[in-house]
């Protein structure tokens, strides 16, 4: 593949911008467990091959098991994850297919009676963040190292 800029370099603000949101993410109250998990989730629907791996690599750090990040594409369909997780990942697949899906009632209401408004507000906004980095992993080509 042709290499692409690289925006961080050409426009350092953006990424400091992005990683500010991380930043307030990460000191939201949510535990990493729960932001690793979405990371990897919308990643994995995204495609971005740079942010999968850099996201199970710190998933696993976090320790993550492997088992669990093998399911994560069919989380649907295991054991593993609890219900405050299920409820995130059905969060993360309709903010991240959101022209698809949309959001629906039954998930939003879900995600509100588990985490509270507040909580609520931040999964969002950790999902859309996810999003905005995966959409530059994507569009500048990043490829893992």
């Amino acid at each position: 593949m042709k290499k692409r800029i690289k925006i961080g370099l050409i426009d350092p603000t953006f990424y400091t911008m992005l990683t500010a949101i991380d930043k307030h993410i990460a000191e939201s109250g949510l535990t990493t467990a729960q932001i690793d998990l979405l990371k990897i989730r919308a990643s994995q629907i995204n495609g971005c091959a740079y942010c999968i791996q850099s996201h199970t690599k710190d998933a696993r750090a976090h320790g993550e098991t492997e088992k669990r990040i093998y399911a994560l594409d069919a989380w649907e369909e295991s054991s593993y994850f609890t219900d405050d997780e299920r409820a995130i990942l059905a969060l993360t697949e309709e903010v991240t297919l959101i022209r698809d899906r949309r959001v629906s009632d039954e998930t939003y209401e879900q995600v509100v009676a588990l985490f509270g408004e507040k909580e609520t507000a931040n999964l969002i906004m950790a999902i859309i963040s996810i999003n905005a980095w995966n959409r530059i992993g994507i569009a500048t080509r990043m490829t893992p190292v």
